[in-house]
């Protein structure tokens, strides 16, 4: 019968390899506490940037005009006597353009605060439109009914803060400037309003046709969106800034995007959104139709070290795979303590790529953080393995594995299926050359 001496020896390899992949999952805690440094400074960035756009501006969603025709209506009431009586009830009757033209172009500005850089912009607007056809009957009252000389015409616009100077609205030829604020009763929550004289045909009981044009200068930041009013709203914009995102309801219909900046126009038809172009009232909210472009920076460093960092456990499994097959195919002795300590200069690499990318790019941050670490390892692997072609086995696997993972950061569409791929290639590597190993009889080999 086997001792329990003799059990131990035999199996002492693979405890030690039980034993190495604890170690590996325990050094997993400092990971995850470099994860929440990461998600600290994106807090940070992000705190930035709503800092720096509670001065400047925040990101700007234009809507309107829509036109505000009130009008009383008739309803019949009874009183505590139960007589019947008629009362004159204020309503408004709320109409879209029949036309929305946009054309405007988006300068962007990077601005600081600390080491985090912030993308706002400044934004030339030109509308232009008109009120072709005013559908009346949706009201259902008379002509005479409706208080044209009361109608006023609303914008919107979310942040008032970025205007950079007076709205002046020609309507029908006439200039006029717009007000502070809008009447509760447009159903737009932040913009601006106007009292606009309508032109009546009072002999037919027609509205004559109603044309506009007005300039907006704004000052916003990371996005600028429209939502459309119009029975047919075309919006064109330029811009210097060559990594736009373009995103909402609606995508361009054309767009043009070069190292000198872009170009792009929408055409969005009425049938296209889910209101119609005229209501009462509060019927109908139109936030929901937004559409527009983003300014991004070109790289977002926290965003790729998040990436590489969820590959930490995979880095420290396959560099003690390789420490553990030199332990038992080369006869040599490794000590727990030092699997530990190459473990920690892996996870120092991430500390040191969030640092470096803070100040540099994120690919010269990952070129210096790795080969630091390769370097670091590389000289105590020559040092406790006594040989310096184990050292160079370990050093040229690290290198390879940073490579691959630097590969994946940097694809998009393709990175799971490189990953997976790859993953595949270094398991067979790992079972090809582990196939002559009797791992029953490791111990007696050492011995």
């Amino acid at each position: 019968m086997e001792t329990p001496k003799n059990f131990l020896s035999r199996y002492n390899s693979l405890f030690k390899a039980a034993f190495v992949f604890f170690l590996a999952l325990l050094l997993m805690i400092p990971n995850s506490m470099i994860r929440d440094i990461i998600r600290e400074r994106e807090w940070k960035q992000e705190e930035a940037l709503q800092d720096i756009s509670n001065s400047w501006g925040r990101e700007q969603t234009l809507s309107g005009p829509v036109l505000s025709i009130p009008y009383y209506e008739k309803v019949k009431t009874k009183d505590a006597l139960d007589n019947t009586r008629i009362k004159k009830v204020k309503k408004h009757l709320q109409i879209l353009p029949d036309k929305l033209l946009i054309d405007g172009e988006v300068i962007p500005h990077k601005r600081y605060r600390g080491i985090y850089e912030i993308v706002v912009y400044n934004s030339v607007l030109n509308f232009k439109g008109g009120f072709q056809d005013l559908d009346l009957a949706i009201a259902d009252v008379p002509f005479e009914q409706f208080q044209f000389e009361d109608a006023f015409l609303t914008i919107g616009i979310n942040d008032t803060r970025g205007l950079q100077e007076q709205i002046e609205i020609d309507w029908n030829g006439k200039e006029q400037m717009f007000n502070p604020g809008t009447e509760p009763v447009s159903g737009i929550a932040h913009g601006l309003h106007v009292p606009v004289n309508i032109a009546v045909d009072t002999a037919n009981k027609a509205v004559k046709s109603q044309a506009f044009s007005f300039n907006v200068k704004i000052k916003g930041s990371k996005n600028l969106n429209f939502i459309p009013t119009g029975k047919e709203t075309k919006v064109s914009l330029n811009s210097p800034w060559a990594t736009p995102s373009f995103n909402g309801n609606f995508l361009p219909d054309s767009r043009e995007v070069t190292e000198n900046g872009f170009e792009a126009s929408w055409n969005v038809l009425h049938l296209n959104r889910h209101y119609p172009q005229a209501w009462i009232g509060k019927a109908h909210k139109i936030e929901h139709n937004a559409f527009g472009v983003g300014l991004l920076l070109p790289v977002d460093n926290y965003q790729k070290s998040t990436r590489a960092i969820k590959y930490a456990f995979l880095f420290i499994c396959l560099t003690f795979l390789a420490f553990f097959f030199i332990e038992i195919m080369k006869k040599v002795n490794i000590h727990p303590i030092q699997y530990i300590l190459v473990g920690l200069a892996l996870c120092i690499f991430y500390t040191l790529l969030v640092s470096i990318s803070e100040q540099l790019s994120f690919n010269y941050a990952y070129l210096i953080a790795s080969t630091m670490t390769i370097l670091l390892i590389f000289t105590y692997a020559k040092a406790i393995l006594k040989k310096s072609s184990f050292a160079l086995v370990i050093g040229g696997i690290l290198s390879l594995l940073y490579g691959f993972i630097f590969t994946i950061i940097q694809l998009e569409d393709l990175s799971l299926l490189v990953g997976s791929v790859g993953l595949f290639f270094v398991l067979a590597f790992i079972m090809y050359f582990s196939r002559h190993i009797d791992w029953y009889s490791m111990k007696r080999n050492r011995t």
